[in-house]
C-alpha cells in the first residue's frame, strides 16, 4: 500500500465534497474556484503503471508537450 495513502484518500474525499458543494444553491464559487484547484494539484502523480502508456484510445485530446 502507498506510504501516503490516507492523505490521497482524503484529498479526493474532499474534492468530491467540494463538487457536491459547487452544486448546492447559494454555494460559494469563489471558493471553488480557489480551492479545488489547490487540492487538485496537491495530488501526488500516480505510481507508474496504474494507467496505460501511450495515446488515449479513444482519441482524447492532445496535451502540452504530446506530438500530433
Amino acid at each position: 500500500m502507498c506510504p501516503n495513502f490516507e492523505d490521497i484518500a482524503r484529498t479526493v474525499l474532499l474534492l468530491g465534497q467540494l463538487a457536491v458543494y459547487a452544486d448546492m444553491d447559494g454555494a460559494d464559487l469563489d471558493f471553488v474556484e480557489a480551492v479545488g484547484p489547490s487540492l487538485a494539484v496537491s495530488l501526488s502523480e500516480p505510481p507508474p503503471g496504474i494507467f496505460p502508456s501511450g495515446p488515449d484510445p479513444d482519441g482524447g485530446p492532445i496535451h502540452p508537450g504530446e506530438n500530433p
